[in-house]
């Protein structure tokens, strides 16, 4: 939905330092009722897939996806949504390492303690293990990324590495691949394989 849309732009233009008016003014047109905050776009690629997997239209049903440029702003994000801003219900993902970031701005923000999902190294990594390392490679070798992610396995650095860790830093390599195998990793799963995290952050949906 366009009105969701521009919601989620006012609202990161609003936690930049902008005015708030027209985020204000777009709650009701654009029917907001939840918003999940993500740390950024490669979390929302696959939070979409996910939703398309499921039938799902988050935007219709009053759900704003937002990716929030990093775990840190989310105290920010919080304030200006949840119950001590314009009200809405917050959830979310954030890693192990981000959950102090979260519970903080939760807990500055009024917001249910419960109301996001912590993965154990990050959702990139729950993805890995889902599908297990050998089916990874598979959708590598399907997206035509097989030669860099020899090239990189080449590297001393990857020498000794769990092959679920090489993996892991090879979708961050390049600019534009972990939103990329944010979408293929979830596409790639069958419906009893869903990461616990993301299963439940669509249970409270």
């Amino acid at each position: 939905m366009a009105d969701m849309g521009a919601f989620r732009q006012a609202v990161i233009e609003w936690a930049a330092g902008g005015p708030g008016d027209p985020a204000r003014d777009l709650v009701a047109t654009a029917g907001v009722r939840a918003v999940v905050l993500l740390e950024g776009p490669s979390d929302v690629a696959a939070v979409d897939a996910l939703a398309a997997r499921r039938g799902r239209d988050l935007a219709a049903e009053g759900v704003c996806v937002l990716p929030m440029g990093g775990a840190m702003s989310v105290g920010r994000f919080a304030g200006l949504l949840g119950p001590s801003g314009l009200g809405l219900r917050l959830t979310g993902l954030c890693d192990e390492r981000e959950r102090g970031y979260y519970a903080r701005g939760w807990e500055r923000a009024g917001a249910a303690p419960e109301g996001y999902f912590v993965c154990a190294a990050d959702l990139e990594d729950e993805l890995i293990r889902a599908l297990g390392t050998t089916r990874v490679q598979e959708l590598v070798r399907a997206e035509g990324d097989l030669r860099p992610l020899r090239t990189f396995l080449r590297q001393p650095a990857q020498q000794g590495r769990p092959a679920q860790q090489q993996l892991r830093r090879f979708f961050g390599t390049k600019k534009g691949r972990k939103i990329q195998y944010g979408r293929v990793l979830v596409e790639a799963l069958t419906p009893d394989r869903v990461p616990a995290p993301l299963d439940d952050l669509f249970a409270t949906l």
